[in-house]
C-alpha cells in the first residue's frame, strides 16, 4: 500500500526497497508518515500534500473500494495458528499484539484468521506514542499483568520493534520476512543476509544480542 500509494502521487522512484531500506533505519512504523515521507523526497512526487490526503488514498489501496479489493485482503498469517495455541499455552495465555496499525485493522485481522482469542491485549497505534518508544511494549505488559523483564520476549521484524522491546525492558526477537528470505536465498546467502534482518541484529548489544528467526519463527517455542 506505501508503493502503490507513493505511485499515485508520482513517486515513481519508491519501490519495496526503498520502503525496506527506511524501515531498516527505524523511525518508520506509520505507514502513512512514511508514504507522505517518501512522496516528499522523491524528485517527481507530487509537492504540498497534506497527511490527510496521502492517509484517504492508502485507506482506499489497503481497505479496498467498493470497485477493488483491498490490499488487506492478501494478507496472510505467517506463523501456523497451532504454533500460537501452543505458545499461548507455554504463556500461561499471556501474549499481546503490538503494532503501528489502527485496531479496527488489528482486529479486522485476527477475526479473520480465527486468532482474537489467542490475545490477551492488543496496543495500537490510537494507544499512544509509537515504537521505537518503549511504550507500545510497555503498555502491552501492563494490560498482561507482567514485568517488563528479559523472560518476556517481543518479535518483530524492524529495528523498531526490537528498539522498542529493549527500551521497555523486554527481549527482542527478530524475525525475517518471507520476501527478504525469498530473494536472499535465491542469490546463495544465508536467510537472515539481507539489509532488514541485518539491521535487526544491529539493534543487539553485549546485554542483549537479537537472534532472527525464519519467518513462521517455529524455533520460539524453544525459548520458553
Amino acid at each position: 500500500s506505501i508503493v502503490a500509494t507513493c505511485h499515485r502521487y508520482n513517486a515513481t522512484g519508491v519501490s519495496n526497497d526503498t520502503v525496506s531500506a527506511c524501515k531498516a533505519k527505524g523511525g518508520c512504523n506509520n505507514d502513512w508518515v512514511l508514504s507522505l515521507d517518501l512522496i516528499n523526497a522523491d524528485p517527481n512526487g507530487t509537492k504540498g500534500l497534506t497527511l490527510e490526503q496521502v492517509t484517504e488514498t492508502f485507506e482506499s489501496f489497503y481497505q479496498g473500494t467498493a470497485e477493488k479489493a483491498g490490499l488487506c485482503d492478501l494478507e496472510s498469517l505467517i506463523p501456523r495458528k497451532e504454533l500460537l495455541e501452543d505458545l499461548y499455552k507455554k504463556c500461561d495465555g499471556k501474549m499481546a499484539v503490538v503494532t503501528g496499525r489502527p485496531r479496527k485493522d488489528c482486529n479486522k485481522f485476527l477475526e479473520l484468521h480465527g486468532i482474537m482469542h489467542l490475545f490477551k491485549a492488543c496496543v495500537c497505534m490510537e494507544d499512544g506514542p509509537w515504537k521505537p518508544d518503549p511504550f507500545p511494549v510497555a503498555e502491552a505488559c501492563r494490560l498482561l499483568g507482567v514485568e517488563p523483564s528479559q523472560q518476556v520476549i517481543m518479535v518483530g521484524d524492524t529495528p523498531d520493534d526490537i528498539r522498542s522491546a529493549h527500551a521497555a525492558g523486554c527481549r527482542g526477537v527478530g524475525v525475517a520476512t518471507p520476501e527478504d528470505v525469498k530473494a536472499q536465498e535465491a542469490a546463495g546467502n544465508e536467510f537472515d543476509a539481507g539489509k532488514l534482518s541485518q539491521a535487526v541484529k544491529g539493534c543487539g548489544d553485549d546485554q542483549n544480542v537479537v537472534v532472527v528467526l525464519r519467518p513462521g519463527f517455529e524455533d520460539l517455542l524453544d525459548m520458553f
